[in-house]
């Protein structure tokens, strides 16, 4: 931080009120009474209208230092281009900006109940991807900065995410604010649902994205979306992956170098380099069940390269390993794995490992995970803790720039949805619901926050332009 920032340190934000300790109390063997007079409780204590509001604190964090401090320990070479990406649009901002958000959430009530929580948990961070049964189903499927923290804060952040991307699509302020609604309101229903079931059908439950497509309204729109579900299911996306980011000429095959975003640390012909990284893989095989070791035992690492991704995750250290049986490709991403932003506000992970800490919380928020999820510690280059997955599988994402009105509308009550089971999967479906109740008083509340903070995402993005513009900070475009 600069000498300025440094003298005029703003309070720290109270942490939650929520039991800050990483266990999740289960209240599931109580009578139901019993779990609805806890959720009605929590609303005597923290009324649903108190959510309503933003106001920054008066001492409120500089959003620039925020972000400076959440670039610490990146590769500085990356970091402009992490800036670049964000200046793009008050929306991409958004993307980059979960510290910012998780301090200020710090700022806002909750109920006193906490989930796992995703905690970046923006609409561009759901999807459809196969499952290890080759289902496709709808799900979150960004995990880096999840932890045990208030349900709120979910919530809160996905519906500010619509405001801002409604915005960034031109629509009218209705049309946003009704999305950010609509996203609270599927929420707060499925939330009822789910408190409805027994418990392992709540487990149970899945969205499997063909049938959200074939109740899908725009017709249009499905044939999209069908269309790149067939591309993404009809060949091998490591075969695909192959085909575009490696080669085979005389040396076994490596990974094409793409500066900067793609790019060479170490070369597997280099004995130690390749020790360092064979340690870290059979570390990674330790984390996973028996029989996926047998599996993994059949290829062997034939390259690995660092690959710039996202907007958040820009300067960590992240990249692709190229993993072959005989001709056979198989790509893992690696992504090395920090503190979690909600932390320091909502209190520390159960699990000294920040790796393993991502792999938990996603394997308990999914409804299924990829099979090839784990974690290590880099041997070679940096002793940091990573987890892997698989590069890509049949994954689908929303493409929000083409989305009309009534498109974001339906993609927002999915995405609630979606939250909603999987924070029945940690929380208490029918203490959650007992607190929203059954009127639309939490999903006014919530459309109203997001807009408000829609708002202060407006003027943070300024600053950020500002700062580029005064030389604070360096920020790089690049295709």
């Amino acid at each position: 931080m600069s000498k300025k920032a440094s003298k005029q340190q703003p309070a720290t934000p109270r942490q939650s009120k929520a039991t800050p300790g990483v266990t999740i109390p289960q209240t599931h063997t109580l009578s139901l009474s019993e779990r609805r007079a806890l959720g009605k409780q929590a609303r005597q204590q923290t009324p649903r209208e108190a959510h309503a509001t933003w106001k920054p604190p008066s001492d409120r964090a500089d959003p620039i230092e925020l972000l400076i401090a959440n670039s610490e320990g990146r590769v500085k070479e990356l970091v402009p281009i992490r800036y670049g990406r964000m200046l793009a649009s008050p929306f991409a901002f958004y993307r980059g900006a979960a510290a910012i958000m998780a301090y200020d959430l710090a700022y806002t009530p909750n109920s006193g109940l906490n989930v796992q929580a995703c905690g970046d948990c923006h609409l561009l961070n759901f999807g459809g991807f196969a499952t290890p049964e080759r289902n496709v189903i709808f799900d979150i499927n960004d995990f880096d900065e999840t932890s045990v923290a208030p349900w709120e804060w979910d919530v809160k952040r996905l519906t500010a995410s619509f405001v801002i991307a409604g915005r960034a699509n031109g629509f009218k302020a209705s049309d946003c604010r009704q999305a950010s609604w609509l996203a609270a309101e599927s929420y707060r229903t499925h939330m009822a649902e789910l408190g409805e079931l027994p418990a392992l059908e709540a487990w149970y439950e899945a969205i499997d994205f063909n049938k959200v497509l074939d109740n899908a309204p725009d017709k249009e729109n499905v044939r999209f979306y069908r269309k790149k579900l067939a591309t993404a299911m009809e060949q091998s996306a490591h075969e695909k992956e192959f085909a575009r980011l490696a080669h085979e000429g005389g040396y076994p095959a490596r990974i094409i170098d793409q500066p900067p975003l793609i790019y060479h640390y170490g070369d597997m012909r280099d004995e130690e380099f390749r020790a360092g990284l064979e340690r870290s893989f059979d570390l990674y095989k330790a984390s996973v069940s028996p029989e996926l070791r047998l599996l993994l035992d059949r290829y062997q690492i034939a390259d690995a390269a660092f690959k710039a991704v996202g907007v958040g995750s820009v300067g960590t250290f992240c990249g692709i390993v190229l993993l072959m049986s005989g001709d056979d490709p198989l790509f893992l991403q690696f992504k090395e794995a920090r503190q979690s932003v909600l932390e320091p506000y909502a209190g520390a992970s159960p699990y000294a490992h920040a790796g393993q800490r991502v792999v938990v919380g996603q394997r308990l928020m999914q409804a299924a995970s990829d099979m090839f999820l784990g974690w290590t510690t880099g041997q070679r280059i940096r002793t940091v803790p990573f987890y892997l997955r698989q590069l890509r599988d049949a994954k689908i994402k929303p493409v929000v720039e083409i989305m009309k009105p009534f498109n974001l509308h339906n993609y927002a009550q999915l995405c609630g949805w979606a939250l909603a089971r999987a924070h029945a999967r940690s929380g208490d479906a029918v203490v959650l619901s007992a607190y929203m109740g059954k009127s639309g008083a939490f999903a006014n509340a919530l459309a109203d926050f997001a807009v408000a903070y829609a708002d202060q995402n407006e003027r943070d993005y300024a600053a950020l332009v500002a700062a580029v513009r005064d030389g604070r900070v360096q920020a790089q475009t690049v295709e």
